[in-house]
Protein backbone atom coordinates (compact mmCIF):
# COMPACT_ATOMS: atom_id res chain seq x y z
CA UNK A 1 0.00 0.00 0.00
CA UNK A 2 1.28 3.42 -0.92
CA UNK A 3 1.84 5.59 2.18
CA UNK A 4 -0.59 8.48 2.39
CA UNK A 5 0.76 12.03 2.85
CA UNK A 6 0.23 13.61 6.26
CA UNK A 7 -2.84 15.71 6.90
CA UNK A 8 -2.18 19.35 5.93
CA UNK A 9 -2.58 20.55 9.55
CA UNK A 10 0.42 18.44 10.51
CA UNK A 11 2.72 19.82 7.83
CA UNK A 12 5.19 22.41 9.22
CA UNK A 13 4.96 24.77 6.26
CA UNK A 14 7.48 27.57 5.91
CA UNK A 15 4.90 30.22 6.75
CA UNK A 16 3.82 28.42 9.92
CA UNK A 17 7.42 27.90 11.01
CA UNK A 18 8.18 31.56 10.35
CA UNK A 19 5.20 32.54 12.48
CA UNK A 20 6.36 30.32 15.32
CA UNK A 21 9.89 31.72 15.11
CA UNK A 22 8.56 35.28 15.22
CA UNK A 23 6.44 34.38 18.25
CA UNK A 24 9.44 32.91 20.07
CA UNK A 25 11.58 35.96 19.36
CA UNK A 26 8.86 38.29 20.64
CA UNK A 27 8.57 36.40 23.91
CA UNK A 28 12.32 36.90 24.43
CA UNK A 29 12.12 40.59 23.56
CA UNK A 30 9.00 41.62 25.50
CA UNK A 31 9.12 44.76 27.61
CA UNK A 32 10.17 44.41 31.23
CA UNK A 33 9.45 46.56 34.27
CA UNK A 34 10.89 46.28 37.77
CA UNK A 35 10.60 49.77 39.29
CA UNK A 36 6.95 49.76 40.40
CA UNK A 37 5.98 49.47 44.05
CA UNK A 38 4.98 46.01 45.30
CA UNK A 39 2.17 47.43 47.43
CA UNK A 40 -1.10 45.68 46.59
CA UNK A 41 0.70 43.38 44.16
CA UNK A 42 0.63 39.58 44.27
CA UNK A 43 3.45 37.34 43.12
CA UNK A 44 2.55 34.58 40.69
CA UNK A 45 5.28 31.96 40.72
CA UNK A 46 6.69 30.33 37.60
CA UNK A 47 4.06 27.91 36.38
CA UNK A 48 2.51 25.87 33.62
CA UNK A 49 -1.25 26.16 33.15
CA UNK A 50 -3.92 25.25 30.65
CA UNK A 51 -4.94 28.41 28.82
CA UNK A 52 -7.98 28.95 26.61
CA UNK A 53 -11.35 27.29 26.24
CA UNK A 54 -12.94 24.83 23.83
CA UNK A 55 -16.26 24.30 25.65
CA UNK A 56 -19.69 25.50 24.58
CA UNK A 57 -18.94 28.70 26.52
CA UNK A 58 -16.32 29.77 23.97
CA UNK A 59 -17.47 32.55 21.69
CA UNK A 60 -16.98 31.68 18.00
CA UNK A 61 -14.50 33.92 16.25
CA UNK A 62 -12.83 35.23 19.40
CA UNK A 63 -10.00 32.71 19.30
CA UNK A 64 -10.37 31.31 22.82
CA UNK A 65 -9.05 27.92 21.71
CA UNK A 66 -7.24 25.73 21.38
CA UNK A 67 -6.66 24.83 25.01
CA UNK A 68 -2.87 24.78 25.33
CA UNK A 69 -0.29 24.36 28.07
CA UNK A 70 1.51 27.67 28.59
CA UNK A 71 4.69 28.17 30.59
CA UNK A 72 5.32 31.46 32.41
CA UNK A 73 8.12 32.79 34.54
CA UNK A 74 7.34 34.50 37.85
CA UNK A 75 5.69 37.92 37.76
CA UNK A 76 3.75 40.36 39.90
CA UNK A 77 0.26 41.61 39.09
CA UNK A 78 -1.90 44.10 40.93
CA UNK A 79 -4.67 42.83 43.19
CA UNK A 80 -6.96 45.56 41.89
CA UNK A 81 -7.54 47.54 38.75
CA UNK A 82 -5.90 50.97 38.78
CA UNK A 83 -8.20 53.36 40.64
CA UNK A 84 -9.27 56.92 40.03
CA UNK A 85 -7.12 58.00 42.98
CA UNK A 86 -4.03 56.35 41.54
CA UNK A 87 -4.59 57.72 38.06
CA UNK A 88 -5.15 61.17 39.53
CA UNK A 89 -1.67 61.05 41.12
CA UNK A 90 -0.20 60.32 37.70
CA UNK A 91 -2.07 63.18 36.04
CA UNK A 92 -1.11 65.66 38.77
CA UNK A 93 2.56 64.64 38.60
CA UNK A 94 2.87 64.73 34.81
CA UNK A 95 0.06 67.00 33.58
CA UNK A 96 -0.87 64.13 31.26
CA UNK A 97 -3.95 64.61 29.10
CA UNK A 98 -5.81 61.43 28.23
CA UNK A 99 -6.96 60.81 24.68
CA UNK A 100 -10.59 61.40 25.66
CA UNK A 101 -9.59 64.73 27.23
CA UNK A 102 -7.71 65.77 24.10
CA UNK A 103 -10.57 64.73 21.83
CA UNK A 104 -13.14 66.41 24.08
CA UNK A 105 -15.50 63.45 24.34
CA UNK A 106 -15.87 59.74 25.05
CA UNK A 107 -18.48 56.97 24.84
CA UNK A 108 -20.85 56.58 27.81
CA UNK A 109 -23.55 53.98 28.39
CA UNK A 110 -26.79 55.74 27.42
CA UNK A 111 -28.72 54.74 30.58
CA UNK A 112 -26.24 56.77 32.65
CA UNK A 113 -26.68 60.01 30.70
CA UNK A 114 -29.57 62.45 30.57
CA UNK A 115 -31.13 62.44 27.13
CA UNK A 116 -30.24 66.10 26.60
CA UNK A 117 -26.53 65.26 26.92
CA UNK A 118 -26.54 62.28 24.56
CA UNK A 119 -24.69 62.71 21.32
CA UNK A 120 -24.65 60.31 18.35
CA UNK A 121 -24.75 56.61 19.19
CA UNK A 122 -22.06 54.13 18.22
CA UNK A 123 -22.96 52.32 14.97
CA UNK A 124 -24.09 48.80 15.77
CA UNK A 125 -24.12 49.44 19.53
CA UNK A 126 -26.79 52.05 20.12
CA UNK A 127 -26.41 51.82 23.90
CA UNK A 128 -23.12 53.71 23.59
CA UNK A 129 -23.50 57.45 23.02
CA UNK A 130 -20.97 60.19 22.49
CA UNK A 131 -20.87 62.57 25.46
CA UNK A 132 -18.94 65.81 25.09
CA UNK A 133 -16.76 66.47 28.11
CA UNK A 134 -16.69 62.84 29.25
CA UNK A 135 -13.24 61.58 30.30
CA UNK A 136 -11.60 59.70 33.17
CA UNK A 137 -12.21 62.63 35.53
CA UNK A 138 -15.80 63.20 34.38
CA UNK A 139 -17.14 59.68 33.67
CA UNK A 140 -20.67 60.64 32.58
CA UNK A 141 -19.91 64.15 31.34
CA UNK A 142 -18.71 67.53 32.61
CA UNK A 143 -21.21 67.69 35.49
CA UNK A 144 -19.89 64.43 37.03
CA UNK A 145 -16.67 63.80 38.92
CA UNK A 146 -14.47 60.98 40.17
CA UNK A 147 -13.65 62.87 43.36
CA UNK A 148 -16.39 60.92 45.12
CA UNK A 149 -15.21 57.63 43.58
CA UNK A 150 -11.54 57.32 44.57
CA UNK A 151 -11.65 53.51 44.86
CA UNK A 152 -13.49 52.92 41.60
CA UNK A 153 -11.44 51.71 38.63
CA UNK A 154 -10.37 54.47 36.30
CA UNK A 155 -12.29 54.29 33.01
CA UNK A 156 -12.29 56.29 29.79
CA UNK A 157 -8.61 55.40 29.43
CA UNK A 158 -7.28 54.15 26.11
CA UNK A 159 -4.58 51.50 25.76
CA UNK A 160 -2.17 54.35 25.09
CA UNK A 161 -3.27 56.11 28.29
CA UNK A 162 -2.78 52.90 30.27
CA UNK A 163 0.75 52.46 28.89
CA UNK A 164 1.58 56.07 29.76
CA UNK A 165 0.55 55.41 33.37
CA UNK A 166 2.61 52.22 33.47
CA UNK A 167 5.70 53.99 32.16
CA UNK A 168 5.38 56.64 34.87
CA UNK A 169 4.67 54.22 37.71
CA UNK A 170 7.30 51.62 36.80
CA UNK A 171 4.95 48.90 35.62
CA UNK A 172 3.79 47.34 32.37
CA UNK A 173 0.51 45.91 31.18
CA UNK A 174 0.16 42.16 31.77
CA UNK A 175 0.30 39.89 28.76
CA UNK A 176 -2.87 37.96 28.00
CA UNK A 177 -1.25 34.77 29.28
CA UNK A 178 -0.21 36.42 32.55
CA UNK A 179 -3.65 37.97 33.00
CA UNK A 180 -5.44 34.66 32.41
CA UNK A 181 -3.06 32.70 34.62
CA UNK A 182 -3.60 35.19 37.46
CA UNK A 183 -7.38 35.33 36.95
CA UNK A 184 -7.63 31.53 37.14
CA UNK A 185 -6.01 31.65 40.56
CA UNK A 186 -4.53 28.19 40.21
CA UNK A 187 -7.83 26.53 39.27
CA UNK A 188 -7.46 24.32 36.21
CA UNK A 189 -9.83 25.09 33.31
CA UNK A 190 -12.53 26.62 35.50
CA UNK A 191 -14.94 29.06 33.88
CA UNK A 192 -14.61 31.83 36.47
CA UNK A 193 -11.92 32.87 38.95
CA UNK A 194 -13.86 31.04 41.70
CA UNK A 195 -15.06 27.93 39.84
CA UNK A 196 -17.65 26.83 37.31
CA UNK A 197 -20.87 28.10 38.88
CA UNK A 198 -21.73 31.75 38.22
CA UNK A 199 -23.60 32.30 41.49
CA UNK A 200 -22.57 29.57 43.96
CA UNK A 201 -25.25 29.13 46.63
CA UNK A 202 -26.99 32.18 45.17
CA UNK A 203 -24.05 34.53 45.86
CA UNK A 204 -23.05 37.07 43.24
CA UNK A 205 -19.29 36.91 42.68
CA UNK A 206 -18.83 39.69 40.11
CA UNK A 207 -20.42 42.83 38.72
CA UNK A 208 -22.32 41.98 35.53
CA UNK A 209 -25.76 42.71 34.11
CA UNK A 210 -28.95 41.19 35.47
CA UNK A 211 -32.21 41.85 33.66
CA UNK A 212 -33.06 42.72 30.08
CA UNK A 213 -30.06 44.07 28.22
CA UNK A 214 -29.68 46.94 27.41
CA UNK A 215 -32.86 48.39 28.86
CA UNK A 216 -33.03 47.40 32.52
CA UNK A 217 -30.26 46.28 34.87
CA UNK A 218 -31.86 44.92 38.03
CA UNK A 219 -28.67 45.39 40.00
CA UNK A 220 -29.06 42.12 41.87
CA UNK A 221 -25.30 42.00 42.41
CA UNK A 222 -25.47 45.39 44.14
CA UNK A 223 -24.41 47.55 41.21
CA UNK A 224 -25.78 49.01 37.98
CA UNK A 225 -22.54 50.70 36.99
CA UNK A 226 -18.85 50.43 37.80
CA UNK A 227 -18.15 49.16 41.33
CA UNK A 228 -15.19 49.82 43.65
CA UNK A 229 -12.19 47.64 42.83
CA UNK A 230 -12.51 45.53 46.01
CA UNK A 231 -16.24 44.90 45.83
CA UNK A 232 -16.12 41.11 45.51
CA UNK A 233 -14.07 38.36 47.11
CA UNK A 234 -10.55 37.80 45.79
CA UNK A 235 -9.61 34.60 43.98
CA UNK A 236 -7.05 32.17 45.38
CA UNK A 237 -4.17 34.32 44.09
CA UNK A 238 -5.60 37.47 45.69
CA UNK A 239 -7.03 39.21 42.59
CA UNK A 240 -10.31 41.09 42.96
CA UNK A 241 -12.83 41.74 40.19
CA UNK A 242 -10.83 39.96 37.51
CA UNK A 243 -14.06 39.35 35.60
CA UNK A 244 -16.95 41.75 35.32
CA UNK A 245 -16.87 45.41 36.38
CA UNK A 246 -14.50 46.74 33.68
CA UNK A 247 -12.66 45.30 30.73
CA UNK A 248 -8.91 45.33 31.31
CA UNK A 249 -6.30 46.20 28.70
CA UNK A 250 -3.49 43.69 28.10
CA UNK A 251 -0.14 44.27 26.41
CA UNK A 252 -0.87 42.08 23.38
CA UNK A 253 -2.17 42.91 19.97
CA UNK A 254 -5.41 41.03 19.35
CA UNK A 255 -5.54 38.23 16.80
CA UNK A 256 -8.02 35.36 16.81
CA UNK A 257 -5.58 32.84 15.33
CA UNK A 258 -2.03 33.88 16.25
CA UNK A 259 -1.72 31.74 19.39
CA UNK A 260 -2.70 28.59 17.49
CA UNK A 261 0.84 28.55 16.09
CA UNK A 262 2.61 30.84 18.55
CA UNK A 263 5.07 29.87 21.24
CA UNK A 264 3.70 28.34 24.43
CA UNK A 265 6.50 29.88 26.53
CA UNK A 266 5.78 33.41 27.81
CA UNK A 267 3.64 34.27 24.74
CA UNK A 268 3.11 37.94 23.95
CA UNK A 269 0.77 37.94 20.94
CA UNK A 270 1.43 39.01 17.34
CA UNK A 271 4.01 41.67 16.41
CA UNK A 272 1.43 44.13 15.09
CA UNK A 273 -2.26 44.54 14.49
CA UNK A 274 -5.27 46.82 14.45
CA UNK A 275 -6.75 46.00 17.85
CA UNK A 276 -5.31 45.66 21.34
CA UNK A 277 -6.50 42.82 23.51
CA UNK A 278 -8.85 43.11 26.49
CA UNK A 279 -9.86 40.53 29.08
CA UNK A 280 -12.48 40.09 31.77
CA UNK A 281 -15.74 41.54 30.51
CA UNK A 282 -17.59 44.35 32.29
CA UNK A 283 -20.70 45.35 34.22
CA UNK A 284 -22.52 45.48 30.87
CA UNK A 285 -21.96 41.80 30.06
CA UNK A 286 -25.09 39.62 30.00
CA UNK A 287 -25.67 36.03 28.93
CA UNK A 288 -28.12 37.13 26.23
CA UNK A 289 -25.48 39.23 24.48
CA UNK A 290 -21.93 38.91 25.82
CA UNK A 291 -20.74 36.04 27.99
CA UNK A 292 -17.19 37.33 28.08
CA UNK A 293 -17.07 37.54 31.88
CA UNK A 294 -14.98 34.34 31.90
CA UNK A 295 -11.31 33.57 32.40
CA UNK A 296 -10.70 32.47 28.81
CA UNK A 297 -12.84 35.12 27.10
CA UNK A 298 -11.09 37.75 25.03
CA UNK A 299 -11.80 40.56 22.62
CA UNK A 300 -10.03 43.46 21.00
CA UNK A 301 -10.57 47.08 20.08
CA UNK A 302 -8.58 50.02 18.71
CA UNK A 303 -5.86 51.18 21.13
CA UNK A 304 -7.24 54.72 21.03
CA UNK A 305 -10.69 53.64 22.26
CA UNK A 306 -12.07 55.05 25.50
CA UNK A 307 -15.39 54.13 27.08
CA UNK A 308 -17.02 54.01 30.50
CA UNK A 309 -16.30 50.29 30.91
CA UNK A 310 -12.60 49.87 30.04
CA UNK A 311 -9.84 50.08 32.65
CA UNK A 312 -6.63 48.17 33.41
CA UNK A 313 -4.45 46.57 36.06
CA UNK A 314 -0.66 46.52 36.07
CA UNK A 315 2.13 43.96 36.18
CA UNK A 316 5.88 43.90 36.73
CA UNK A 317 8.71 41.43 36.59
Amino acid sequence: MTPQPPHPCCVPTKSRLARLEASIQMSFQRATATAGSLENMVRVDASRFRMGCESADAIPGDGEGPVRIVTLGPFYISKYAVTNAQYSEFVRATDYHSEAHRHGWSFVFRNHVAEARRGPSMPGSAWWVRVDGADWEHPEGPDTSTLERPSHPVVHVSWNDAVAYCNWAGYRLPTEAEWECAARGGLDQKTYPWGDELTPEGRHMCNIWQGQFPDADLGEDGFTSVAPVDSFAANDFGLCNAVGNTWEWCADWYDAAWHAMGTRVAPVGPPSGTYRLMKGGSYLCHASYCRRYRNAARTGTEPGTSTGHIGFRVARD
